[in-house]
């Protein structure tokens, strides 16, 4: 399956609804209506999970205060309404207690497939998302469609770099990717803990966390980590002498003959048959 015409028809599609963003006062008539918020239900694809609390009361009080200015976007669906843009504000909405909401209903035929689209690029064009939330959408675009890091580029308007190193967030610690998404490091701290092992990790992020470190002592300290890493790779392990191999001199001094120890292997070389004769006279009889 392509990403593609199918993803660019639905942001033509609702880029009216989109222009809400700047104000409203494009919109007359009909085209903003106010629906009940026990309609609406959200979208299921909304790759958003996190939303910060403290943000949404401010934005629930301005709301109270002075109305909402965005409406937000929905589709017609079964006996309600879909939520497609705007879900803080419906939770902003419905924390302030209001019973109705402001809204524009696209009329545009949206199937499952295209409101995972249209929910993952809406997300990631708006910036809503936190870092580790950018990069499961990232990822479930490329899965889903099978797409390269170049075109996922082309379609989400953001550097190839910038998806790249997104992505190698993923393959953090469920524990560092706790402390990204909760505000505790930010992203620049956490991007110098890719490559660590997952012990490892959690020691560099509790030393970033606990000594305040910014993202340039943080690249310094991993820095130092990795240095002292590869230096302990270059020293020799002495090698544990092999039974016989500990005996290798003792033996040279009590057997006149050309001794030679080999992968726990001992080879006498004889000169002639004399000496033949004289090791087996040696031999307990």
């Amino acid at each position: 399956m392509a990403l593609g015409r199918g993803l660019g028809a639905i942001l033509e599609e609702v880029g009216q609804a989109y222009d809400s963003e700047i104000g409203s006062s494009s919109y007359e008539g009909d085209a903003i209506r106010e629906i009940d918020v026990s309609e609406i239900s959200p979208n299921p694809y909304q790759p958003r999970k996190t939303f910060n609390q403290e943000a949404l009361q401010e934005l629930s009080e301005s709301i109270s205060r002075h109305g909402l200015l965005q409406p937000i976007v929905v589709i017609e669906k079964d006996d309600g309404y879909l939520l497609v843009a705007g879900e803080r504000r419906l939770r902003a909405h419905k924390l302030a207690g209001l019973e109705t909401i402001k809204c524009v209903v696209a009329d545009v035929d949206i199937d499952e497939v295209k409101l995972r689209e249209l929910a993952l690029i809406e997300n990631i064009q708006r910036e809503d998302l936190n870092a580790i939330e950018l990069a499961h959408s990232y990822d479930e675009l490329i899965k889903v469609y099978d797409i390269t890091h170049d075109e996922l580029s082309s379609v989400v308007n953001k550097s190839r770099s910038q998806i790249t190193n997104t992505l190698r967030l993923l393959s953090l610690s469920s524990y560092v990717q706790d402390k990204l998404t909760n505000g505790v490091i930010s992203q620049g701290h956490a991007k110098v803990l890719v490559g660590f092992n997952e012990k490892e990790q959690k020691v560099l992020v509790d030393t970033i966390i606990g000594q305040k470190l910014s993202v340039r002592e943080s690249e310094l300290l991993a820095k130092k980590k990795k240095s002292m890493e590869d230096e302990n790779v270059f020293i020799s392990t002495p090698k544990k002498e092999s039974f016989i191999g500990s005996y290798e001199k003792k033996i040279k001094e009590q057997l006149p003959f050309d001794v030679k120890v080999k992968n726990n292997a001992l080879e006498i070389n004889f000169k002639n048959a004399e000496e033949i004769e004289e090791f087996l006279n040696m031999l307990p009889k």
